[in-house]
């Protein structure tokens, strides 16, 4: 019964970073579009609810103390609980770079923060970024090797993109300024980490199920 218990406890956990990452997905789709449409009130949604998530990250990792001193796990159950713990600060991250995108929406209300001539860059950055975090969430889900290394792969879309805001903004005829360049620099920066912590969530979990520390690459 104790044991059954141990179980169900490790599932549930499971399933509240599954619920994280949908939250971390719906908090960068919201952040994004108000960069793109200048929308304060969705930028202040952003920013507030990220302590909804900080405070979801402090609860998982309370669990995962908890289970570690009361069952002692070893094996298997030990790597778990500790990528649990890893997986969670990842989350949490992606939350607060979300949040950094909707606090440069505000700052810059109401103005838009992005000049017209890179703003379909950063609405398909937006885009990569929602399907990342959502594969990422299947990942943790089903424990899915394969949609792990297809994150892997997506995730040269996002490096692509920064290049190209590089290229836009290191061009002769760049007209919009230094503050406009350093917005759109650090932007393009919280993209790419956020893409980059879910490259890490999907290693977590390859490591958790194989035992392994890097990933097959993709085919293709």
């Amino acid at each position: 019964m104790l044991r059954e218990s141990y179980r169900e406890e490790l599932d549930d956990i499971n399933a509240c970073l599954v619920g994280m990452a949908n939250t971390v997905g719906s908090a960068m789709s919201t952040a994004t579009t108000a960069l793109l449409d200048a929308d304060v009130a969705l930028a202040d949604l952003v920013i507030a609810g990220d302590a909804r998530i900080d405070a979801v990250r402090e609860s998982i990792e309370e669990r995962c103390f908890t289970l570690l001193a009361r069952q002692q796990p070893v094996a298997t159950d030990l790597r778990t609980i500790t990528t649990a713990m890893r997986i969670v600060g990842d989350l949490e991250r992606m939350g607060d770079l979300a949040e950094h995108i909707a606090k440069v929406a505000r700052m810059r209300f109401p103005e838009h923060a992005v000049p017209q001539e890179v703003r379909p860059v950063f609405l398909e950055a937006g885009h990569v970024a929602e399907n990342l975090v959502a594969k990422a969430g299947t990942v943790i889900a089903k424990r899915d090797i394969a949609a792990a290394v297809e994150l892997e792969a997506d995730d040269d879309v996002m490096d692509r993109l920064h290049a190209q805001l590089f290229r836009e903004l290191l061009s002769d005829d760049w007209p919009h300024g230094i503050e406009s360049a350093i917005d759109v620099t650090l932007l393009g920066r919280y993209y790419e980490r956020f893409a980059d912590h879910a490259v890490s969530v999907a290693r977590r979990v390859v490591y958790l199920v194989t035992g392994e520390h890097s990933m097959a690459p993709a085919a293709g």
